[in-house]
C-alpha cells in the first residue's frame, strides 16, 4: 500500500511509463494522472450503498485521449460522489500496473494480454465495454500506393513493406502495437529493415510524427478522428465500422483487480463497472463524438458469458 500511494502522490511518471500524450494539447499535465471528479469528492457509505473512497484507473491511451472518459467520469462522480483517478497508459503498462496493485481497475484494448492477465489471477469479472476499429493511414502522396489495395490491411502491409516506405510503430506493447505486430505476421513481412521505426511514444504523437515525416501507421478510429485536424494523414485502410475485415476489430474491456490478490477498494470498481456497462453509461459511449468514435458492447438481449474467463486455455 506504500508503493501504491506513492506511485498515486507523484503520478508515475519514470515508474509508470505514461504513454500517450497529444503535445500541447494534452490534458492531462506533465504527471501522466488525470483527476476527475472534485478534489472534496469523498463518497459516503451512508447515501451510496456503501460506495465510498477514490478509484485509481489505469487505461488504455485510446480510450482516454478523446476525450470519452471525462465524459463518464463526470457522470459516475455526479452518481457515487467518487473522483476517479486516472493513469493514462499503453495497454501493457495499465495490466501492469493492476498486477502490481496499484489499480483498481483497468480498461484495454487487447484480448490476448487481458487473457494473461485474468489467468495469473490479478483480474475478475472483465466484462466487454465497447469496440471500434484500426485504420492505416498515411501520407496524401500515398509513396507505397496502398489505396490500390483496398480494405486489405495484410496487402497494404505487404504492399509497405515492398516499396520500403517509412512505416511508425508505437513500439509501446499498446494495444494497438499488439494489434499492428499480429498483421506483420499474418502478411509475412519482415518489419526490421530502416524503413521500420519504433516511436515509444503514445499514438497522438506517433500520428503526429507521421504526418511530419510522411509515413504510414496503424491507428484507432477515435483518435485519428479527433485529431484529423492537426494532421493531413489519409485513411487508406478501414476495419469493420468502414467495411473492412474483422482483423481490425478494436475491443476494449474493463476488469477489476482481484481483491484477493491485492488491497484494493472492489466495492467502488465494481460500481464503475457497472456504471460503464449499465444503460447510462453505454448510451453515453453510444452518444459520444459528431461521428461514431465507439460502438457500446455491454447491453445485449443475449450476452456472451465467455467475456469474463479467457477465450482459451492455450
Amino acid at each position: 500500500m506504500l508503493r501504491r500511494r506513492f506511485i498515486q502522490s507523484v503520478g508515475a511518471v519514470g515508474a509508470l511509463g505514461v504513454a500517450g500524450c497529444l503535445g500541447g494539447n494534452d490534458r492531462r499535465g506533465n504527471s501522466g494522472m488525470a483527476l476527475s471528479g472534485g478534489s472534496d469528492a469523498t463518497g459516503s457509505s451512508d447515501t451510496n450503498g456503501g460506495v465510498s473512497g477514490d478509484l485509481t484507473l489505469a487505461t488504455a491511451t485510446t480510450a482516454y485521449d478523446t476525450g470519452l472518459l471525462d465524459v463518464l467520469h463526470e457522470g459516475f462522480t455526479e452518481r457515487y460522489g467518487v473522483r476517479v483517478k486516472t493513469l493514462v497508459q499503453g495497454t501493457g503498462a495499465a495490466l501492469r500496473t493492476a498486477a502490481d496493485g496499484d489499480a483498481d481497475v483497468v480498461i484495454t484494448h487487447a484480448r490476448r494480454a487481458e487473457d494473461e492477465f485474468l489467468r495469473a489471477g490479478h483480474g475478475i469479472n472483465r466484462r466487454g465495454l465497447m469496440h471500434n476499429d484500426f485504420l492505416v493511414v498515411g501520407p496524401e502522396d500515398d509513396p507505397a500506393g496502398i489505396e490500390a489495395v483496398g480494405n486489405d490491411p495484410l496487402a497494404a502491409f505487404e504492399t509497405i513493406s515492398e516499396a520500403d516506405s517509412l512505416f511508425l510503430s508505437r513500439g509501446d506493447n499498446s494495444g494497438t502495437h499488439i494489434r499492428e505486430r499480429l498483421l506483420w505476421d499474418r502478411c509475412g513481412a519482415d518489419p526490421t529493415e530502416r524503413w521500420y521505426q519504433a516511436t515509444g511514444d503514445g499514438m497522438g504523437d506517433t500520428l503526429r510524427q507521421a504526418d511530419r515525416r510522411g509515413a504510414y501507421t496503424l491507428v484507432d478510429r477515435g483518435t485519428y478522428h479527433v485529431m484529423a485536424d492537426s494532421t493531413s494523414l489519409v485513411s487508406y485502410v478501414e476495419g469493420p465500422l468502414g467495411g473492412g475485415p474483422d482483423i481490425l476489430l478494436n475491443e476494449y474491456a474493463v476488469i477489476p483487480t482481484n481483491p484477493a490478490r491485492h488491497e484494493v477498494n472492489y466495492p467502488v470498481a465494481m460500481a464503475y463497472v457497472g456504471y460503464l456497462t449499465g444503460r447510462e453509461g453505454q448510451e453515453i459511449i453510444r452518444d459520444f463524438g459528431e461521428t461514431t468514435l465507439f460502438v457500446p458492447d455491454a447491453l445485449d438481449d443475449d450476452p456472451s458469458f465467455d467475456q469474463y474467463r479467457p477465450e482459451s486455455d492455450e
